[in-house]
């Protein structure tokens, strides 16, 4: 985009979309695109979901903005739903997932504060994670790429070894107010955390009087299988970020929390104009009434299963291009044994779409309404892209 006005932080492949259908994107040459990256796990029920137009198209024809100054039905309706499908009590709507881990944040150091304990405000993070761009979301993930340049990193973070659970009973101290963990790392490069470590987590804030905070941004509303991944394990938080799959591609999110969790976070206290918009609460709600369907998550499942079994597959037929399949539900990765980068382009050369991940990861995360007949195609795309690249491996060695 020679001459663009857009500030150049993307590296933005060569591709304009000029609509979507389910999983399908078209370009605006009429090239059409088997999309599996979902706008980075966003669009959880395709493109131009009818049941989703419909809502968002009916409410932009009555009222899009009031602010919370006023009551917003739509917003207590949501609220309530994700209230009565969750361990939360209580529901703070945002615009992004950055947005909700902010209020997740400040939510676990208020309620030490409320508590007579404002020295308690570090949290501890794990290293491979992803929270978000703001200046405290940034120093939470701990990645220097994503610190670098933007001066002293925001206060209160103490980063340990992903899944290293002894370093973080040791990293506790006087002044820990909570920990923060993805169930499923994403950008991290698809990796779940075991279910014996969130336990034992669990059983560390219980004993030092710590709150637990999911980042479920990524790996919920349906994405696992379940409406969130941590329910696999049993192991509930206290507080919770949520964003991307439950606006179904509209700029949504939400902090959840207990009750107990959320006992400071009163009046004035916290705040935003646009989070939990009449447009956002009409489009989450029409999210709800799909993944929450009866089925429709037992399906997620099976259809993951069959998707896992295809990439295995191809995984062993080019062990030199794919080293392992990774993750649970419809959020699996193919771990690369070459640069991911590469595995990457001759996927998009078989007009099939994924996501980079760290960890020399590629990321699958159809939307949850792919049907059987598009995953057997797209697994014949990562097969014929594998295969293209061992062949080329093959003679550069036979030189």
């Amino acid at each position: 985009m020679s001459g663009s006005a857009l500030y150049e932080t993307f590296a933005r492949a060569p591709l304009a979309f000029d609509h979507g259908e389910g999983t399908w994107l078209v370009t605006d040459k009429g090239e059409r695109y088997l999309d599996f990256a979902g706008g980075i796990a966003v669009n959880s029920l395709g493109h131009s979901h009818p049941h989703l137009v419909a809502a968002l198209t009916e409410q932009a024809a009555k009222l899009w903005h009031v602010s919370n100054l006023y009551e917003i039905p739509g917003q207590s309706r949501l609220g309530e739903r994700l209230a009565d499908a969750t361990f939360a009590d209580k529901v703070f709507f945002t615009n992004s997932g950055a947005e909700a881990l902010e209020c997740a944040i400040k939510t676990a150091r208020r309620y030490h504060f409320v508590k007579g304990h404002p020295e308690r405000f570090r949290v501890i993070t794990f290293e491979g994670a992803f929270h978000g761009r703001t200046l405290a979301t940034i120093a939470a993930g701990g990645q220097y790429k994503y610190l670098e340049g933007f001066g002293p990193k925001v206060e209160g973070f103490d980063q340990v070894g992903f899944d290293d659970i002894d370093a973080a009973e040791k990293a506790i101290t006087p002044e820990t107010a909570a920990i923060l963990i993805e169930p499923v790392q994403g950008e991290g490069g698809i990796r779940p955390v075991p279910t014996q470590s969130l336990k034992r987590l669990r059983q560390l804030c219980e004993q030092h009087g710590l709150l637990l905070i999911y980042d479920e941004v990524q790996c919920g509303i349906g994405r696992t299988g379940k409406l969130f991944a941590h329910e696999w394990s049993g192991v509930t938080p206290d507080i919770m970020a949520i964003a991307k799959g439950i606006g179904g591609g509209f700029p949504m999110g939400a902090c959840l929390a207990t009750d107990e969790a959320a006992i400071g976070m009163t009046s004035g206290v916290h705040g935003t104009t646009f989070g939990g918009n009449p447009l956002a609460m009409a489009v989450g709600n029409a999210v709800l009434d799909v993944v929450l369907e009866d089925g429709f998550l037992e399906d997620v499942q099976r259809k993951a299963l069959l998707m896992k079994q295809g990439l295995a597959a191809v995984a062993d037929e080019f062990p030199e291009v794919i080293e392992d399949i990774r993750g649970t539900g419809l959020m699996l990765g193919l771990k690369c044994a070459m640069p991911n980068t590469k595995v990457n382009m001759a996927m998009r050369d078989q007009h099939l779409l994924a996501v980079p991940a760290g960890d020399n990861v590629i990321r699958l995360l159809p939307p949850l309404t792919v049907t059987d007949a598009e995953i057997h195609d797209a697994l014949n795309r990562i097969r014929a892209g594998a295969k293209g690249l061992a062949e080329a491996i093959a003679a550069a060695a036979a030189k």
